[in-house]
């Protein structure tokens, strides 16, 4: 993450006033700061590029004459797309020079956020990659208007683009997800059968139970940055994805521990190593059937599983 000499507040520090009450700005970005950090996530896929948003946004915010804002709320999210969008364009660049395949910033998140389906649905690692197929201003047009369910003027302050043309980019972008999103919400009970049945896999070294659930054209992508072995592209196919994991679930038992935790909104499983995070995996789920398995191994990418990530709408 950029560093720079001013940090945003959050619920630990607001750097308000001498009897530590916040003043009206910083109160204000307090009380939208999951917000805004969700908007973001969302829009980027990267909790880092997310925070480095947050600090952008609080400066701008700073600088803002209260007084003339007459929605907060909207100004704050305004400012926080326009960010985003910016830095969506250099996060383009950085993916087309990424070693393997690209995968979402997974996050430890609170409980809370399991219990709102929609919004876990939303960043799940499922739909954040199906976002990915979204150009920067439908994703954005996506994320508003699906999820957080803003007006399509204010969608259009934020993007910079006339009501009608926002109207025609969420229906361009409703279309294009609605063919290959996730078929239905997945409960997160089916998610934790798939995850307990790989658990099982490893523990046992049976891979039959986890092969009764893999799709016959199940995908398997790795994320180690270049920094960790990982499979290097797309694995397709239930014979070579068994192949994989037949070679693989061994030497997991042998050398740590394999655990579940709630990672964007649903269960997933994290393998420790000598009590590191080495390894997370999550899967998507298509009509009872696992279609998509992901391992994110990148150490740069796994700081946010540490400690529990709040979400909001």
């Amino acid at each position: 993450m950029a560093g720079t000499a001013r940090t945003t507040p959050d619920e630990r520090g607001s750097g308000g006033d001498l009897d530590d009450r916040p003043d009206p700005a910083t109160e204000t970005f307090l009380a939208h700061r999951n917000l805004l950090f969700t908007v973001a996530y969302e829009m980027l896929g990267s909790a880092a590029d997310a925070e480095d948003v947050l600090q952008e946004t609080w400066l701008k915010w700073t600088s803002v004459d209260l007084l003339t804002v007459r929605d907060q709320r909207a100004y704050l999210v305004r400012i926080t797309t326009r960010q985003a969008l910016g830095r969506m364009r250099t996060l383009r660049r950085r993916k087309e020079s990424y070693v393997g395949s690209w995968l979402p910033e997974p996050l430890l998140t609170t409980p809370d956020v399991a219990e709102d389906v929609e919004l876990a649905e939303s960043v799940s690692m499922a739909m954040l990659l199906v976002l990915e197929t979204l150009t920067p201003t439908e994703r954005a047009v996506f994320v508003l208007r699906e999820v957080f369910d803003l007006a399509y003027d204010e969608i259009a302050e934020a993007v910079e683009k006339s009501p009608a043309a926002v109207r025609q980019i969420a229906h361009r972008a409703r279309t294009h997800v609605a063919a290959r999103r996730p078929r239905g919400i997945v409960s997160a009970s089916q998610t934790r059968d798939a995850l307990d049945a790989f658990q099982r896999a490893v523990e046992t070294g049976d891979l039959q139970q986890l092969l009764d659930i893999l799709a016959p054209d199940v995908v398997m992508l790795g994320d180690g940055g270049g920094l960790k072995q990982a499979v290097p592209r797309p694995i397709v196919g239930v014979e070579k994805v068994s192949r994989v994991l037949a070679a693989g679930l061994g030497r997991i038992a042998a050398v740590g521990t394999l655990l579940p935790a709630q990672v964007n909104g649903y269960p997933a499983l994290v393998f420790r190593q000598d009590g590191e995070i080495d390894t997370v995996v999550a899967v998507r789920i298509d009509d009872g059937l696992v279609t998509g398995l992901y391992a994110m191994r990148n150490p740069e990418k796994l700081s946010h599983m540490e400690r529990e990530t709040s979400l909001s709408r």
